[in-house]
């Protein structure tokens, strides 16, 4: 068995595993808690993960090259504060949208040309557009919350539902898929994992491996920008605060979904089978009376969890 079939072979097995554990999970839950399986709270759930989800999809290739981004949770603050700000000044709710999208892909591409262009690492590189966009953040707010003057359906795209399914879950299904037609069915995708398998090989086979990187580091910025701005339609307010911790929960949903940190490995399908398990079991310790603390020590047990099962297939293959 050659090393190309070794490595789809455990991306498939990592997928089920993480399958069964999302099964297990809620069949626990479910039994633990009466409330944990209705139709709302389901629902909920769904809602909660929709952001990660949405992200994750295009954060998940960019790991798969070997990269990462932590700026994310900023860039959803500064996109979403940005389109409350111009609605509140008339500007039209779609226009508005677009322009808090466009802030995180500016913001994606900066990460890009930092990386790629500058040399920087990535983990500098996107912990200091964290912070600059995280600060603008607070300097166009005053440090508070917009949630006043927003025109009549400025909620729509993130409150409304369709045939009793919320508009966002919606967006964020369609965005899984197209993200997983572009890692499973294009070059792109191929070109995407054999940067993240041996950058330097894959450069002199003439993949041009920084303009992979740059274009996936923009597609972060514009699936965080509008996850930012859906987001603050969900909320019905521009707030600087929100995002704070959710780099994190995309790295665990990614990670646990069997993306590979150093890269090479991974599926945006796996992601989101992460993600609903680290939202379904925030879900379900809030339910039993489990504090978010505590909540927080279980998502950092599962990420070391994940990357030390991560580095343990990787040696059965070598």
């Amino acid at each position: 068995m050659n090393i190309m079939t070794k490595k789809v072979n455990k991306s498939v097995f990592t997928r089920l595993i993480t399958l069964a554990i999302l099964i297990i999970l809620m069949i626990v839950l479910s039994i633990l808690s009466p409330q944990f399986l209705t139709y709302d709270n389901v629902l909920n759930v769904l809602r909660q993960v929709t952001f990660v989800i949405i992200t994750g999809s295009a954060a998940t290739l960019l790991m798969i090259t070997g990269n990462m981004d932590l700026s994310v949770g900023s860039i959803v603050a500064f996109s979403g504060v940005i389109s409350a700000v111009l609605a509140t000044k008339d500007v039209p709710i779609f226009l508005a949208g677009v322009v808090g999208v466009l802030v995180g892909i500016l913001l994606g591409i900066l990460n890009g040309f930092l990386v790629t262009k500058l040399n920087v690492t990535c983990v500098i590189a996107t912990l200091g557009t964290m912070y600059v966009a995280r600060g603008l953040s607070y300097i166009v707010t005053d440090g508070k919350s917009i949630n006043s003057g927003l025109p009549k359906g400025f909620e729509t795209i993130g409150r409304s539902m369709v045939a009793g399914f919320p508009i966002a879950v919606l967006i964020a299904i369609i965005i899984l898929l197209v993200f997983y037609f572009l890692e499973s069915k294009t070059l792109f995708g191929k070109y995407s994992f054999a940067v993240g398998g041996n950058k330097n090989a894959a450069t002199l086979s003439g993949i041009k491996s920084n303009r992979i990187v740059w274009i996936l580091y923009a597609l972060t910025g514009t699936m965080a920008g509008l996850s930012g701005v859906i987001m603050a339609s969900r909320l019905g307010a521009g707030d600087p605060n929100v995002g704070n911790g959710f780099e994190f929960d995309c790295i665990v949903a990614i990670v646990l979904g069997g993306t590979s940190v150093s890269g090479g490995s991974g599926s945006v399908i796996g992601m989101a089978l992460g993600a609903m398990i680290v939202g379904f079991l925030s879900n379900g310790l809030n339910l039993i009376g489990v504090g978010s603390f505590y909540q927080t020590v279980f998502k950092g047990i599962i990420l070391v969890g994940a990357v030390v099962l991560d580095s343990l297939m990787k040696k059965k293959l070598k």
